[in-house]
């Protein structure tokens, strides 16, 4: 792994900081600006128009500008960004300031800032010198040095030149500013022992005048609502009201809150959270430092050590080093009003800019969803996805945690001219030919020959420190077709990487390598750790005691896990069964209610609700207990269960009743109480397009061709090789058939738990005019890969495997036709898979009543395969090439038939199906190890007639 910085610093556009530092929150608003014409026509009865410009307004939560006039849109964009850079005192310079022009600067600044101009601006800082004017006695006209650097981002980023240090370190700033102070000796004066600056001259009165706020903008008290952070992690956080006079200094008011006697010995950091946001944390300078201030800077930062210890939660929060107890609140000046602005900050306030400094806080906070949602576990399609993109929570993380922003780099990869019959030669092109395709070319010069532009892409991300010192990168071989895809799925592995070590700070570095290895990522575990460290010291001696204490007091309770199985007590599913479940893949939308509900006490507390909630089955973004339920449910049905606590920083994130919560949180044995309706299911993609061109929907047509062999077979045994949710064996009770035992086989709990539920309902049923009698005398569900063998399965009457073999590798598609013919011997086998050909025809199909990808014209053109989860589809000479080397290897003879379309014409049958057919003269050789210790599969369902 390189441990070099990156190879040069990207410039960017002023629109582009403004991005950077407000996001969504900058509104740009375009003005059409018409010039008189020139060189007109004198009496034209027509209307004559000069040139059209334009002029942009920018608004800025903290400032308004706008740009001049320009011919063009984009033009007039970036001089309004450009002036709120400059208005806002943003630094943006690529070349670097020497030190003593640095120091120049900031004298020059300080200076301005005490002017006469300065003191009626619209500023952030300026009110704090109209309200030094308003203070009495030894205090009056005193401005506190902390503010002049909090407040104020030129004298910030003119301090961060002079020593980097300074940003993470307010203490270092108070000897440079008053250094730079001594040389304005002529019209400032710092008193000794006071950390503030003031004018030796007064203001004159009609700068005072212009200067005065009216009384009756102003004449109520105050009640804002704070968060005390103790520096004790044994001691709560808790929510405290300020009562703020309307003549008062709120800074004087939240020294007085800390203890002190004088608001110059308050520091302020820099803002927490957005980069909007004027949430700051407000602490007492260190008593260490105020005792013995010295002038000279390198000797001050050598003997920089504070007796005072370091409050770890506030120090986590801001990123930079707070000692003794901290006041967390939004309250200050803005640009563009002269009245004292301020927000209430809660407990739920403090523990949401907490978890957004995680992977999965930032993802649930997106989602509005901080106890019910969880960062997903892959990223299938833009149109399903729901929350903020992946790669923008890769973006924000950084932000937070004080890293530079990811560098995400593109790779095309270029189909080459020849194409063997079975996989696709992939050529990575150089940076010109991809620049090329990422910006619409449609063709690509590789080693002199021309190429369809029929590229795919793969993604790298690079994460350095603010110091340009790589941390990670992941250079995954996956390739998509559309780079946004890439993107985002590059982003999503090292969130779920970050996500691990997040969840679990005791995660050792060997773990914690091989799961980088494994989604190819490397990194640099000393400045990983040491970018981390101030959560690592946050969370250990907090994390463990909570959990702990967590753990002890549910340990008695029941509650639901990541999976249900059949007839589990605390689950209660009420409503009739509509026919419509959620498969994997669907995206369905639920209305749900979170409560919290303690041992002994009647009343629940609602913590989390949401009418409208959607997310995709199989993506992993909500907890695995609801989403294992939600698979169970079918549309218009409710369901109630329990479920155990998640960790309580996303539960007082959820809720405004904190201390409710924290009582029941502290004094009982606690768990979430669910209720939740499904009211509506969208089909995944594949189905969509099927049932828009074919009727009855091709799923129905595999399984009707699948019962005609049943019955020309007379089976009495079958086994179903990938059943997912029972689909196939919940349709053959249906029919009269010669079947008497049935049994499927599947990977997923989920899916088997679904299949369970639906053929233990018709399977106990009485038989009737819709329910007809049935046969069969057992039914077995059964976990297990089905390249796994299991005696139990062997010699059955009829097997299928129906679209299963597309979702595996194509090694292991040939692994299970080498078992299933070989080993388990079923004398007929019927297994059908997508034909690749005809996707052409699917992508053509209207299917403009459909949801698709907003961006496209269909999702499907951008398609390669009929479901993001299929690792192949094939050809017909593909798929006709496997079966027959299969039949000849173990005696079995096979046809080729197929569903959807016409076989006899191209491009053949939507789906095509191969029939192997077990030879007569073959023997079946006896199993040789039936006994227990043989079986792979784990029984997860099982019916008996007799026990009906």
């Amino acid at each position: 792994m390189e441990t070099g910085g990156a190879g040069r610093k990207t410039v960017l556009t002023p629109k582009a900081v403004i991005h950077q530092k407000f996001g969504s929150k900058a509104c740009y608003t375009i003005e059409e600006v018409h010039e008189p014409p020139q060189n007109g026509c004198p009496g034209l009865a027509i209307a004559q128009k000069g040139a059209c410009l334009f002029r942009c307004n920018l608004e800025l939560p903290d400032v308004s500008v706008v740009s001049g006039t320009f011919k063009r849109k984009r033009d007039a964009e970036q001089s309004a960004a450009e002036l709120a850079i400059e208005k806002l005192g943003i630094h943006t310079r690529t070349n670097d300031l020497t030190s003593e022009e640095a120091c120049d600067e900031l004298v020059a600044r300080i200076n301005y800032l005490f002017s006469n101009e300065f003191l009626s601006a619209l500023h952030p800082l300026s009110g704090h010198f109209r309200d030094a004017m308003q203070r009495e006695g030894d205090c009056h006209c005193l401005v506190p040095i902390s503010v002049i650097f909090a407040y104020d981002a030129r004298i910030c980023n003119l301090s961060k030149w002079i020593d980097p240090h300074m940003e993470s370190n307010p203490y270092l700033v108070i000897p440079c500013i008053l250094r730079a102070a001594a040389k304005l000796s002529e019209s400032l004066s710092a008193p000794k022992g006071q950390l503030s600056l003031q004018r030796k001259n007064p203001y004159p009165s009609e700068v005072i005048a212009s200067s005065v706020i009216e009384p009756s903008l102003s004449s109520k008290r105050s009640l804002i609502e704070v968060v005390h952070i103790p520096h004790f992690l044994d001691k709560p956080v808790e929510s405290i009201t300020l009562d703020l006079s309307p003549t008062g200094y709120y800074l004087d008011l939240i020294a007085k809150q800390l203890g002190l006697c004088d608001a110059a010995k308050v520091f302020i950091s820099r803002p927490v959270g957005r980069a909007s946001s004027e949430t700051r944390l407000y602490f007492a300078a260190s008593e260490t430092f105020l005792s013995d201030l010295p002038s000279d800077l390198l000797d001050f930062k050598e003997a920089l050590h504070f007796r005072e210890p370091l409050n770890a939660r506030a120090t986590y929060l801001c990123g930079q080093d707070i000692y003794g107890d901290a006041i967390l609140a939004n309250i200050g000046y803005t640009w563009k009003s002269k009245d004292l602005s301020y927000e209430n900050i809660g407990l739920q306030s403090y523990y949401r800019m907490l978890i957004n400094k995680t992977p999965s806080g930032i993802y649930k906070l997106s989602r509005e969803a901080m106890v019910t949602a969880q960062l997903p576990s892959m990223f299938t399609t833009k149109a399903n996805w729901r929350g903020a993109f992946p790669r923008d929570v890769l973006c924000t993380f950084c932000r937070q945690q004080r890293l530079s922003e990811p560098i995400i780099s593109s790779v095309g990869v270029i189909p080459s001219s020849s194409k063997s019959s079975d996989k696709q030669n992939l050529q990575v092109t150089d940076s010109k030919a991809v620049q090329e395709h990422a910006n619409g070319g449609t063709i690509a010069e590789n080693n002199g020959q021309v190429v369809e532009s029929e590229d795919t892409f793969r993604c790298e991300v690079r994460i350095y420190s603010k110091n340009q010192e790589l941390v990670l990168e992941c250079s995954p071989k996956d390739t998509f077709k559309k780079q946004f895809d890439s993107i985002q799925n590059v982003s999503l592995k090292v969130l779920l990487w970050l996500d691990i070590y997040f969840k679990d700070l005791n995660v050792s570095l060997e773990r914690l390598t091989s799961y980088a290895d494994a989604l190819s990522i490397q990194f640099n575990s000393q400045r990983f750790f040491q970018e981390l460290a101030s959560y690592r010291s946050f969370h250990s001696g907090l994390n463990s005691e909570v959990q702990e204490e967590i753990s002890h007091k549910s340990k008695d309770l029941k509650f639901l896990c990541t999976y249900l199985g059949y007839g589990d007590s605390s689950l209660n599913i009420h409503g009739s069964d509509s026919g419509i479940s959620p498969s994997n893949g669907s995206l369905v939308c639920i209305s749900y209610n979170v409560s919290l509900k303690a041992e002994g006490v009647e009343v629940r507390e609602t913590i989390e609700k949401n009418d409208d909630y959607e997310f995709e089955i199989g993506s992993g973004c909500v907890i695995p207990c609801l989403e294992a339920i939600v698979q169970q449910m079918s549309l218009g049905q409710s369901a109630y269960f329990c479920a155990e606590l998640v960790p309580r920083e996303f539960i007082l994130a959820a809720t405004l009743n904190s201390a409710r919560i924290l009582h029941l949180l502290d004094s009982s044995a606690c768990c979430l109480e669910y209720s939740c309706t499904l009211i509506r299911v969208t089909e995944p993609l594949e189905a969509r397009m099927e049932q828009a061109l074919f009727s009855p929907p091709l799923s129905k047509q595999r399984v009707e061709f699948a019962v005609k062999y049943i019955k020309e077979s007379h089976a009495c045994t079958l086994v179903d090789f990938g059943c997912g949710s029972g689909s196939l064996l919940d349709s053959l009770l249906n029919y009269q058939t010669s079947l008497e035992k049935i049994v499927g086989v599947d990977i997923s709990q989920k899916s088997l738990s679904r299949a369970a539920k639906i053929l233990h309902s018709k399977l106990s049923t009485e038989p009737n005019n819709h329910v007809p009698r049935t046969p069969i005398k057992s039914a077995v569900l059964y976990d297990g890969s089905i390249t796994d063998f299991d005696p139990r399965l062997c010699e059955f009457d009829i097997a299928t495997c129906l679209e299963v073999i597309e979702h595996m590798e194509e090694d292991q598609a040939y692994l299970f036709g080498n078992l299933v013919l070989s080993s388990f011997c079923p004398k007929l086998l019927v297994v059908s898979t997508p034909n690749y050909e005809y996707n052409v025809i699917l992508q053509g199909s209207n299917l403009s009543s459909q949801e698709g990808d907003p961006d496209d014209k269909t999702q499907l053109q951008s398609c390669k395969f009929r479901n993001h989860d299929h690792k192949f589809e094939w050809t017909r000479e593909q798929f006709n090439h496997w079966a027959r080397d299969l039949a000849t290897r173990h005696n079995y003879s096979v046809e080729f038939s197929g569903v959807g379309g016409l076989g006899h014409m191209e491009p053949g049958y939507a789906s095509q199906i191969a029939i192997f057919r077990r030879s007569e003269t073959r023997r079946v050789h006896p199993i040789g190890d039936k006994a227990e210790s043989a079986y792979r599969y784990q029984v997860i369902w099982e019916w008996n007639s007799r026990n009906k």
